[in-house]
């Protein structure tokens, strides 16, 4: 089943999915121009492919659907939201290129990066969960252990001979006990936080309703209150799961090291310090944090 997107431009797809170029061919990837990941529209497991047959100021993607059971129109529309979601395909990048423009490395970056969208997680609880699991360490190493909570946890997806993970859904987190979650190579603690947090989801808590929020600090004061979440990851999680593009968690030692290696002289900063020189992108200090770490990846230099 297939069907074509539009997003607003400027869109690059190739820089926008190229971070998942590492990822697991099981879960997530993009290899030789094409993204692809299990999703659930209305509950059904989903795989979906993407391909760009667009330009980056005249962008079209082509999305191909491969479901294990038949799929409804409101499914394929459904598919349709979540896909465009996932890379913030309805944002408008000119309002922030306009906000920068005074900002001489921003600027430089913000042209060399032109149409980079940050990805999103398809919940709120998604991203909670990866950011409770890379709470104190390297990106690399929680990488590694969100995929192993995915193929431990996650609804598998059988296609021919292929088979495809989604992401855990809360119930079964949440039934799980803490020793099978520290089999994933997770601390006793972070186990805990995550199957602490998908209970309460199961008693009502409703992650996603703080993406209608429009005071950030509410929604800092309120996920503060799960065990486990303090003020670094729910910034976090409002950049990634909320598309809340103002947040930033500038305590982050790699933001800081990135704010500090085109700022700064890589001298070490604080927190406070980051956020003095965010202010400069203010109405867009996540995404622009974002740029700022993409291109220190790829090596730009200015």
């Amino acid at each position: 089943m297939n069907f074509d997107i539009n997003p607003v431009p400027p869109f690059s797809f190739d820089l926008s999915a190229g971070i998942f170029g590492e990822g697991n061919e099981r879960i997530q990837r993009y290899e030789s121009g094409t993204y692809w990941q299990v999703i659930r529209p209305n509950g059904k497991l989903v795989l979906f492919s993407l391909r760009s047959t667009g330009t980056v100021d005249e962008p079209e993607l082509s999305v191909n659907l491969m479901p294990d059971e038949d799929l409804s129109g409101d499914d394929v529309r459904k598919a349709g939201e979540i896909v465009g979601a996932l890379f913030n395909m309805n944002l408008d990048l000119l309002p922030f290129y306009e906000t920068v423009k005074g900002d001489r490395v921003m600027t430089k970056i913000t042209q060399r990066l032109r149409g980079l969208r940050n990805p999103s997680t398809a919940t709120v609880f998604e991203a909670l969960v990866d950011s409770i699991i890379e709470q104190q360490i390297s990106l690399k190493v929680a990488w590694s252990l969100e995929r192993r909570l995915i193929e431990t946890f996650g609804d598998i997806l059988h296609l021919g001979e292929k088979t495809y993970f989604a992401f855990p859904e809360p119930e079964k987190l949440a039934g799980a006990a803490v020793e099978e979650l520290r089999g994933c190579g997770l601390s006793t603690r972070k186990s805990e936080y995550i199957r602490d947090l998908s209970q309460l989801i199961q008693k009502g808590l409703d992650l996603e309703k703080f993406k209608d929020y429009k005071d950030q600090e509410k929604i800092i004061d309120e996920l503060s209150q799960i065990r486990g979440v303090g003020v670094w990851t729910a910034e976090l999680v409002m950049v990634r799961g909320m598309s809340k593009l103002d947040a930033i968690p500038a305590d982050d030692l790699g933001l800081r090291r990135c704010i500090s290696h085109y700022y700064c002289a890589d001298r070490k900063i604080t927190g406070d310090r980051a956020r003095r020189v965010a202010e400069a992108w203010k109405g867009w200090r996540g995404l622009a944090s974002f740029y700022l770490i993409m291109a220190e990846r790829i090596g730009i230099e200015i």
